[in-house]
């Protein structure tokens, strides 16, 4: 074989392995992130913490979320034990359904959950605590300041217009 065919087919090789990698599991993964946003606007999460997770909140009777797009520290099971069971004495609350009564949260004893948590505006399964887990680890945790294309995605076509202040 010649040293253009070993080329070529080197060069084959690696686009079957890359087109493999981003294959079926890719488009997973990118299935669970927009179930993750999905969750994220109904679960009144940019009420507190701003359509972008930067802190920015859109309702000014609701607490002030951290901006999450500066923190580096949180992983996947950080994240579903915040947003599942709050965080007591904060602004937090807690969105699993069964989080202190029927779940252990922080290691207390099953039963009535702190009575200062603040009260959330939706209940969420399990599942999808982990979507919006998996929705701020590939598009918010550590991402710094906004860009075009990312407001672009978050909004609908209606709303494009929004955007204009990232171009």
């Amino acid at each position: 074989m010649d040293t253009r065919s070993r080329l070529l087919t080197a060069a084959f090789l690696a686009f079957a392995v890359i087109a493999g990698a981003a294959g079926p599991g890719w488009a997973q993964n990118e299935a669970r992130v927009k179930l993750g946003l999905e969750t994220w606007r109904s679960a009144g999460c940019p009420d507190c913490h701003g359509s972008f997770a930067d802190g920015d909140k859109q309702r000014d009777e609701s607490p002030s979320g951290p901006n999450l797009r500066q923190r580096t520290n949180l992983n996947a099971e950080t994240l579903k034990t915040v947003i599942g069971c709050g965080r007591p004495g904060s602004e937090m609350p807690s969105f699993e359904e069964g989080a202190y009564t029927v779940r252990q949260c922080y290691g207390r004893p099953l039963g009535d959950a702190p009575g200062n948590m603040y009260p959330a505006p939706a209940r969420l399964t399990a599942d999808q605590i982990d979507a919006i887990a998996t929705y701020l680890l590939a598009r918010i945790i550590g991402r710094g300041p906004i860009t075009l294309a990312e407001c672009l995605a978050y909004y609908d076509e209606a709303q494009k217009s929004w955007c204009d202040e990232f171009k």
